[in-house]
């Protein structure tokens, strides 16, 4: 699986792991030069609380684009530290 913002690769795995429709990409595989920590944080009632990521590609930003979950209850053990995308991030094969 790819994930493209602006026309580029921002990460890629083989080794995705879908929960609730998003694909969560293992944390090696993304290309952390387009990525920024972000100060927003959120809630999810059972994975726990999420991180979020801004990507930048070719000096366009897209604020808050991307998140993982650096702690995680019991039932997210298997997604903790993966990166999940949305805000127009492209997923494909």
């Amino acid at each position: 699986m790819k994930a493209i913002w602006n026309n580029t690769v921002i990460a890629e795995s083989d080794e995705t792991i879908v929960v609730e429709n998003n694909h969560y990409f293992p944390p090696q595989s993304i290309k952390k030069e387009f990525f920024k920590e972000s100060e927003t944080h959120t809630t999810c009632p059972w994975k726990g609380e999420a991180s979020y990521y801004t990507i930048n590609v070719d000096g366009s930003e897209n604020k808050d684009a991307a998140w993982y979950y650096p702690e995680v209850s019991e039932l997210a053990k298997s997604i903790q530290g993966h990166v999940a995308f949305w805000k127009g991030v492209a997923i494909t094969k």
